[in-house]
């Protein structure tokens, strides 16, 4: 039993793999989501940054379109008819048609912009106020999908510590996941506190052989139709589809 007034462990969660695909390991992955039975990759680098659809079984590349040589792309969502792109440290992020991936504008981004998702309403971003920052913050910001203006943010806190390096982002069943940088860790996030929920372990998902070419854990997507979470990193060679499993609860 926990003592009178202490506070319950945050819920952790392992995974069971259901399922692998194929993934390009010359990806270095920022952002990801699932769409129509394609994933959707953006990827990052100076030289090798690109918006791609990729088939989910072959791993094929069906579609790219290359950012010009001196950007390093990040996050990516769709929003209608649009797909946005953020960039690092550029403070400018693309706007392309979703359907050809052709480049339709740009917009003003603060800082670094590290990672979008959606909830159907609006968008939410992680990156970091400051431009010339070295770690992620804390803090989702909310935009105006139409307009991609800034209209509110989000703390997010586990036990009432602050957690930074918020990375890639995904929206499932009500909740924001979030990779942390440098982790196996993707935190679950209460969109309307910031509140931790549960803490992902995806610790040996990657065999110790194949985590020798590969950089961080970064990427999530979720098939809503299907009820399927698809996870990857930065040069993996696999894309994993997994079910969470509680871990035992601590006392």
């Amino acid at each position: 039993m926990w003592a009178s007034g202490a506070r319950a462990a945050t819920p952790e969660y392992g995974f069971r793999v259901l399922q692998t695909y194929p993934h390009d390991r010359t990806a270095f992955t920022e952002g990801l989501f699932y769409l129509d039975n394609f994933l959707y990759e953006g990827t990052g680098l100076e030289g090798h940054s690109d918006v791609r659809k990729v088939s989910l079984v072959s791993g094929d590349v069906i579609q790219r379109s290359p950012l010009p040589g001196q950007y390093f792309g990040e996050g990516i969502v769709a929003w209608g008819d649009r797909l946005y792109q953020l960039t690092y440290r550029h403070q400018v992020g693309f706007v392309y048609d979703k359907t050809t991936l052709r480049k339709l504008g740009e917009f003003p981004v603060q800082g670094q912009g590290w990672a979008l998702t959606t909830d159907g309403v609006r968008l939410y971003m992680d990156g970091t106020r400051d431009v010339n920052a070295t770690a992620g913050a804390a803090e989702l910001r909310i935009l105006d999908p139409r307009t991609l203006r800034e209209t509110g943010s989000i703390h997010v806190t586990d036990q009432g510590r602050p957690v930074e390096n918020l990375n890639e982002l995904e929206w499932v069943k009500g909740e924001i996941f979030a990779n942390v940088w440098q982790t196996n860790r993707i935190a679950r996030i209460n969109p309307k506190t910031g509140v931790v929920t549960g803490w992902i372990d995806l610790t040996g998902l990657l065999s110790q052989k194949e985590t020798q070419a590969a950089d961080v854990l970064n990427g999530i997507a979720y098939d809503h139709e299907h009820d399927r979470l698809f996870v990857t990193g930065k040069f993996w060679p696999k894309v994993f589809q997994i079910r969470l499993v509680r871990k035992n609860l601590r006392r």
